[in-house]
């Protein structure tokens, strides 16, 4: 993976995105990137002709696992999408398909969506969009959401003119990952060593990871890893963690993400302050982090599938999206549960205090 030329991609974009959830292992990125709905292929797949005026709409969606975020990302999609006049049972059929975190699963609910005639794919996460890239048929739209990186993922080529039949939103700004680390630094000056469970199989995990721990070291603090392969093996992370590191910290990682309750438990056992990449999880349990609503998240790109459906806009037209209104969000039950002092000078750096402070 080139960080460099991600991080460059995005300046050249406005920060459009980097992208949500998930990894894939080396065939399938290589096999996303030589299919036909792949960015090495975007700009040469023709347009998606306008579809003719329909009475109902048929969708697939393809998550690779559920929890909070996933799920609100979905919700989010739907409540566009109803709002817009598309109702599921009424003139919107909804085929989900969840992968359960398991590659083999995702790569056989992409074929089988593959096999189905529909009139637009949703991906939720990484995996689930190199495999929906990979499989499905190029004049089918894809739209995808909780991506960290579709440059790095080889979903689209360009973020601005995305060309083909894919496009959709990044769920992650760079700058929200630097502001919490700023904010550990500045606020909590006894935070030497962060210690980080992650899986180092999930893309998205390593891009951000690698963007802490750059904003980090500028501050003389010292990212501790806690590697793992799978949901089982958070708990066990977490508790190694313990005594050698002076706050825990995890990004946007399907794996850890799904075993969070562990780390939570950890924390308030051990006093031990839990920093998240998502408010799902800090309105679960973790104390801070600088972003935003999953749901909001979902939103956007149901409003682009409301533009592709009804009006037969191509994906490949669509700049790919990311959420540019951050905020720093606190749980002051987990504070209290956790050990820690919330003084005013924290509470100063949130904007929207009836929203982002979580009693």
């Amino acid at each position: 993976m080139k960080r460099k030329n991600m991080l460059a991609g995005l300046g050249l974009c406005l920060m459009l995105a980097i992208a949500g959830c998930g990894g894939n292992n080396t065939a399938n990125t290589e096999n996303a990137a030589n299919s036909g709905n792949g960015a090495a292929n975007a700009t040469n797949a023709p347009a998606s002709e306008a579809p003719a005026a329909q009475d109902s709409y048929k969708i697939a969606i393809s998550q690779y696992v559920e929890h909070p975020s996933l799920d609100a990302t979905r919700e989010g999609f739907l409540a566009a999408l109803k709002d817009a006049g598309l109702v599921e049972g009424e003139n919107l059929t909804v085929d989900l398909q969840n992968a359960q975190a398991d590659q083999s699963n995702n790569l056989a609910v992409a074929q089988k969506i593959a096999g189905d005639k529909n009139d637009l794919v949703l991906a939720i996460a990484t995996p689930s969009a190199q495999a929906v890239v990979q499989e499905v048929d190029k004049n089918t739209p894809i739209l995808f959401a909780a991506v960290t990186d579709p440059l790095d993922a080889k979903l689209v080529s360009d973020l601005a003119h995305p060309g083909g039949n894919v496009s959709g939103a990044s769920d992650t700004n760079p700058e929200s990952i630097t502001r919490l680390m700023q904010f550990i630094a500045a606020q909590f000056p006894n935070v030497k060593k962060l210690g980080l469970i992650i899986n180092e199989g999930e893309p998205n995990a390593v891009v951000m990871s690698g963007i802490a721990k750059e904003e980090l070291d500028k501050h003389g603090i010292e990212l501790v890893k806690a590697p793992i392969t799978n949901t089982s093996e958070v708990k066990q992370a977490a508790e190694s963690l313990v005594g050698r590191v002076d706050a825990f910290y995890i990004t946007l990682d399907n794996s850890v993400v799904s075993g969070v309750d562990a780390i939570i438990q950890t924390a308030n056992d051990n006093k031990i302050p839990f920093f998240s990449a998502d408010r799902d999880t800090v309105e679960k349990g973790a104390f801070a982090t600088v972003g935003f609503k999953y749901y909001d998240h979902g939103y956007q790109v149901g409003e682009m599938a409301v533009e592709v459906l009804k009006n037969g806009t191509s994906p490949g037209d669509m700049e790919v999206k990311m959420q540019e209104k951050l905020d720093l969000i606190l749980n002051l039950k987990a504070a209290e549960a956790q050990g820690i002092e919330v003084t005013d000078a924290m509470k100063a750096e949130v904007s929207d205090t009836a929203s982002s402070i979580i009693q």
